[in-house]
């Protein structure tokens, strides 16, 4: 087995999947220089760290995300160049289920990014529904590893039970785990409080990924009940969600305005002091810097249990994602 790079993850990253998504976030081409924007000044931030997904793009648009990605960090000097991490995760399609179709899906994955991932991920577990497909789509992340196609390999959606099963199985192979992503935010504390995954990730010395961290713009305080909703699906989401949620938001907004930031700051900032890489996304240049501005301080022990308080307190929570397995 070759000898891998070690990757170096930082305390935030970005995440993409608005990257080429029209059905829920309204992409259209003409914001690709305002993302390539986005791009440089994460990176030239310290957040280097962007997760896609090879299923990410709506119908023709699919793979979009890496094609910019690749086309972003191809064109970006300056510095932190040499820390950009791109993981991308791999879908669980039904069409898969050999060690081969992974292999071949990460080789497609690097030809859009025009250079190999740095850290490839299972998108989701197919435990729920289909067992017998996992083996072989695991066999193939483990492989891509130990012929050095990938730094580092993750899973995406996976809790304790599961992630035992499969930390055995690589370590078998001598292949580390290095994350595990979930949904995770003030809004979406099942993971770590009931899973209690968090404690699995430390154990074994894996790094836990917060995806949703905002909670799809939920936690950001630019939505309420009289206000204005996003179009679609996740203004019917919110309209049932935020009713349920009056109280946490405004002990965000207490804590926001005493320290002189943003919800989304704080939201972001508490996953940061919860131990995990907070993936925020980011379709404009003014909200990569809010998201940026959630680095640089950390909420202070009595805010973290008054947020945690009014996390555990509230009537409604963030759907969970369906593929999450135990």
């Amino acid at each position: 087995m070759q000898t891998l790079q070690k990757l170096t993850l930082p305390s935030m990253g970005c995440g993409t999947w608005a990257w080429g998504n029209q059905l829920l976030w309204g992409y259209d081409e003409s914001m690709d220089d305002q993302l390539q924007a986005v791009f440089n000044l994460c990176v030239s931030n310290g957040v280097t760290l962007f997760d896609t997904g090879d299923s990410y793009g709506t119908g023709r648009l699919n793979g979009r995300s890496e094609l910019l990605l690749g086309r972003f960090s191809q064109e970006y000097v300056g510095l932190g160049k040499e820390n950009i991490c791109i993981a991308t995760k791999l879908a669980a399609y039904p069409w898969r289920w050999t060690r081969q179709s992974m292999v071949e899906a990460c080789k497609s994955s690097a030809q859009r990014l025009g250079r190999n991932v740095d850290l490839v991920q299972m998108h989701w577990s197919t435990a729920n529904y289909a067992p017998w497909q996992e083996g072989g789509l695991l066999d193939g992340l483990a492989d891509l590893y130990e012929q050095g196609l990938v730094k580092g390999v993750g899973l995406s959606n996976y809790g304790p039970k599961r992630l035992k099963q499969v930390q055995k199985k690589f370590a078998e192979r001598g292949v580390p785990i290095t994350t595990v992503q979930v949904q995770y935010s003030l809004l979406s504390t099942y993971p770590v409080t009931q899973l209690k995954l968090k404690d699995l990730c430390d154990e074994l010395g894996i790094k836990l990924i917060a995806y949703s961290p905002l909670a799809l713009g939920l936690l950001t305080g630019k939505y309420s009940e009289q206000g204005l909703l996003p179009k679609g699906i996740r203004g019917l989401l919110f309209r049932q969600i935020l009713p349920g949620m009056r109280s946490l938001l405004a002990c965000l907004q207490e804590v926001a305005q005493s320290r002189s930031k943003t919800m989304s700051q704080v939201a972001i900032n508490w996953c940061i002091c919860k131990g995990t890489i907070p993936i925020p996304g980011a379709k404009s240049v003014e909200q990569a810097r809010e998201n940026i501005g959630a680095l640089g301080w950390q909420l202070d022990a009595s805010e973290i249990v008054e947020l945690d308080r009014a996390a555990a307190n509230a009537d409604r929570k963030m759907v969970q994602n369906i593929f999450q397995t135990k």
